[in-house]
Order: C-alpha cells, then sequence, then structure tokens
C-alpha cells in the first residue's frame, strides 16, 4: 500500500469512527446471505463477474418470453430471470424453459433494475414506489412509496437497499421489514443508483453533486459540485470515486474527503446508463462524442480512445483483457482494454444502449431493436437471441450457483 493510500485509510477510520459508519447486518449471516444486483456489485465496478446459468454451448435459442411493452432490466437467481417491464409488471421466467413463473403488476411503468437477496425481489416502479416481492412465489412482501418516479436501481448491502427517487431523496430502507432506516434529500431528481463501499454510499443527483453519505445514518461526509447533471452511477475503486457528469467530465475524487484528483474532458457529456467501468488500474467510459475512453485511473491521463459512429450510451464492461461496449450506431464492440484496438463487433437492428454482461464466455447485450443478445465473446458470432415486445435499454444481470 502507497503512502498516499495509508494516509488515506487513517483519515477513514477516524471519520468512520467519529461517525459510528458501522452499519448492520440486518439479515442472519448465513450460506444463503447473498444479492444479485444491477452491474453486479455494490461498488459498481466490473471487478467481480458472476456466472451465467443455464447457458448453452450449441447457440439453440431455448425459449423466448414476450411482454407487452419495454424491457428495462433484469437479474437472474436460482434459475429464475426476473425482469421489469414497461407494460408495468415485474416478470419471473424459467430461465430454463422461458415460461412464466408469476408477474407482478405495480402500477406504472418499471425501468428500474431488479436485485436479488436473501430470497427477496427488490425493485423500483415509476408508480413512486420500492417493491420487495417473493422471489419463489412473487407475492408482495412489501412496498415503500416515495414522492417520485423510483427509476434508480436498488442496491442491496448489510441487509438495507439503498435507491433513489426523482422526489429528490436517497433512501434507505430495511431489507426484511420495508421500513424507512433514513432518507437524505438533494436539491432535484435522483436517476442516479447508488454503490455502496466501506460503509458510504455515493450517488449522483439532478442538482449537479455527487454525494457521500454514512451507510448508517444518511449524514453527509461530502458532497462535490459538477457543472451539469450527474446521471451517473459512481464506481469506486483504490479509494477514488469516479463518475462522470453530463458536463462532459469524468472526476476522479477522493472516496475520504471528496477532493478531486483528476478530471477528463470529453467531447460529450455521460447518459444515465453511462457509467465509468475500472479495471487494472484503468477507467473505461463512453461518451457522447461517439468515443469510448481509457484513462489511466491515478492520473486521469488517456490511454487510448476508439471512435464509433454515434454517441456511446452504456456503460463498458472489461472482462479477459476486452472491453465490450454498445454504440448508438447499433453495434456492439469488442476492443482490446490494452490497445484499444477493434477485435470484432456486433451489428444489431437498432442502437444498444445496453451495457453488456460477461459470463461463461458470453456476452449478453439488449438492444433498441427489441432483442436480448448472446454474442460468442471471442468471435462475436451470435449464439442466441431473445424478442422482447420492446426496447431493451438495461443491462443483463447474470448469476450461478445461488441456492
Amino acid at each position: 500500500m502507497t503512502n498516499v493510500n495509508i494516509k488515506n485509510a487513517i483519515i477513514f477510520l477516524l471519520i468512520i469512527t467519529l461517525l459510528n459508519l458501522c452499519v448492520p447486518n440486518v439479515a442472519a449471516a448465513s450460506k444463503n446471505n447473498y444479492s444479485v444486483l444491477f452491474y453486479n456489485n455494490a461498488q459498481h465496478t466490473s471487478d467481480h463477474m458472476l456466472m451465467a446459468r443455464g447457458s448453452t454451448s450449441n447457440g439453440t435459442l431455448n425459449w423466448k418470453y414476450v411482454t407487452k411493452s419495454i424491457v428495462t432490466s433484469s437479474a437472474t437467481f436460482n434459475s429464475v430471470v426476473y425482469v421489469g417491464s414497461n407494460d408495468n409488471n415485474v416478470y419471473a421466467l424459467n430461465a430454463t424453459a422461458g415460461t412464466k413463473v408469476w408477474s407482478y403488476t405495480t402500477g406504472y411503468r418499471v425501468e428500474s433494475s431488479p436485485a436479488v437477496a436473501n430470497g427477496i425481489v427488490y425493485v423500483g416502479s415509476d408508480d413512486h414506489n420500492v417493491y420487495a416481492l417473493n422471489a419463489t412465489t412473487g407475492t408482495k412482501v412489501w412496498n415503500y412509496t416515495t414522492g417520485d418516479l423510483v427509476t434508480s436501481s436498488p442496491t442491496v448491502a448489510n441487509g438495507i437497499v439503498y435507491v433513489g427517487s426523482f422526489d429528490h431523496n436517497v433512501y434507505a430502507l430495511n431489507a426484511t421489514a420495508g421500513t424507512k432506516v433514513w432518507s437524505y434529500t438533494t436539491g432535484d431528481a435522483v436517476y442516479s443508483s447508488p454503490s455502496v463501499a466501506n460503509g458510504i454510499v455515493y450517488v449522483g443527483s439532478h442538482d449537479h453533486n455527487v454525494y457521500a453519505l454514512s451507510a448508517k445514518t444518511g449524514v453527509k461526509i461530502w458532497s462535490y459540485k459538477t457543472r451539469d447533471f450527474v446521471f451517473s452511477k459512481p464506481a469506486v475503486a483504490n479509494w477514488i470515486v469516479y463518475v462522470g457528469s453530463w458536463d462532459g467530465n469524468v472526476y476522479a475524487l477522493n472516496a475520504v474527503t471528496g477532493t478531486k484528483v483528476w478530471n477528463y474532458t470529453t467531447g460529450g457529456g455521460f447518459l444515465a446508463h453511462t457509467s465509468p467501468t475500472v479495471a487494472n488500474r484503468i477507467v473505461y467510459i463512453g461518451s457522447m462524442d461517439h468515443n469510448v475512453y481509457a484513462l489511466n485511473a491515478r492520473t486521469g491521463t488517456k490511454v487510448w480512445s476508439y471512435t464509433t459512429g454515434a454517441p456511446v450510451a452504456p456503460s463498458p464492461t472489461v472482462a479477459n483483457g476486452i472491453v465490450y461496449v454498445g454504440s448508438d450506431d447499433n453495434n456492439v464492440y469488442a476492443l482490446n482494454a490494452t490497445a484499444g484496438t477493434k477485435v470484432w463487433n456486433y451489428t444489431a437492428e437498432n442502437r444498444v444502449e445496453s451495457s453488456p454482461t460477461v459470463a461463461n464466455g458470453i456476452v449478453y447485450v439488449g438492444s433498441n431493436d427489441h432483442n436480448v443478445y448472446a454474442l460468442n465473446a471471442t468471435t462475436g458470432m451470435k449464439v442466441w437471441n431473445y424478442t422482447t415486445g420492446d426496447l431493451v435499454t438495461s443491462s443483463p444481470t447474470v448469476a450461478q450457483g445461488i441456492s
């Protein structure tokens, strides 16, 4: 550990002590204490990949299930796919056969990505509610009503559900009972999904700020003001918070103090789907200026950039030395993570605004052509596609071995 990191660690531990940030574990620890989250982990990095379950090697299309509207998100648990749709429903589908296990109807669109933890599906709805549903039966365990749309994807950590709302608030809810533990009011809508690391919740707001909040109490530890909306989900790695802003900058902020370490200016902003991915000391991010950037995580200097044919809305995913990312030019790209050279591209029938997920040698990604694609991660050849009833803009979450 460097002297800087040691210093940060000491400062951080002092802050933890003063604020009593140790988060209580609401759910009893056991072999079943798990969570499957949008973007795979609470820090929103791609350092930890969860494996696919029930994938095929011969590319045969096992099943398809068509909903009535836009499918916005999915998570897989115990061979069941949980997915929200703009037809107001949350669906549980058998991952092998594609048959409907159950569906739960909310009062409006489900744009939020489900998170699954300890047998419960957590998801937001544009009807202003956060829902907890029994993962086996689909029965409602509880719902919590906020003051506006909940398009933010929940993050579950240590028995607490963290989520944002358009009512300007970040909420911490007891994962078992649905009672509010705390809320923190920002100056505008919270589309950003929270990241949780080391007892701190990091989240962006339309009020241009990135916030660091005590995970236990919701007390603000620090905020950093950018020059425009912060739709981006922060990524936390090595005591640094990486986040994009609509002002066109990628920011690296000290995770303990919130001071700016560096910023890199691109030629365009970063939409809600676009968040940094940190791997092997490189920050990968797409921009509305059509480029995918690789930046040195310590200094912010550009390592390389790759120009696509249109804005790059989704977040890159890094696996086995390859960067996978979609573009509004209808393509999914595989780029060499070191050099930025193109390995392959796959052309869909419409924009690719979904962030890819890689598992067992397969790239899973959605497209505005209504399909979810499974592509060979090495060659880019299509293994299968699943046709939904409308746009697929959010990222698949793939899990294996949960029991």
